[in-house]
């Protein structure tokens, strides 16, 4: 049976998490004060634990001119990045910056944007 890292916990909500080439796994996130938990919903033994001193950095997704967070990018030391698409990832990222910090909590920069994409085509003067 799964155990817990926390012993409390602060903040729950409904996320996807995308693992690899598999796909997706949906489940809840656990905030509590030790770690940031994620329970699948059809198989609790199927988890991820990040303890807090474990993570780098937490990437934000912003979407339609930074109004909307779709979700996160979690840097960890040693498990790689995980890739949540949360519920109410705002709110849960407010949670989360009261255990890492502003610091570790920035923009995800976008691979491509419109402003990159026009200035592929524009002529070099």
């Amino acid at each position: 049976m799964a155990q817990s890292l926390n012993t409390k916990v602060i903040y729950t909500t409904k996320a996807n998490v995308f693992v690899g080439w598999i796909g997706n796994k949906h489940g809840d996130i656990l905030v509590g004060d030790r770690a940031f938990e994620f329970y699948n919903e059809k198989n609790p033994e199927d988890y991820i634990q990040i303890p807090w001193n474990e993570i780098i950095r937490v990437r934000a997704q912003l979407f339609f001119k930074d109004k909307y967070i779709r979700g996160f990018f979690i840097d960890t030391k040693n498990a790689g990045t995980y890739n949540f698409v949360v519920k109410n990832a705002g709110k849960t990222l407010k949670i989360m910056r009261d255990f890492l910090g502003n610091e570790k909590i920035v923009r995800n920069k976008p691979l491509l944007s419109m402003k990159n994409i026009f200035n592929l085509f524009k002529k070099n003067k």
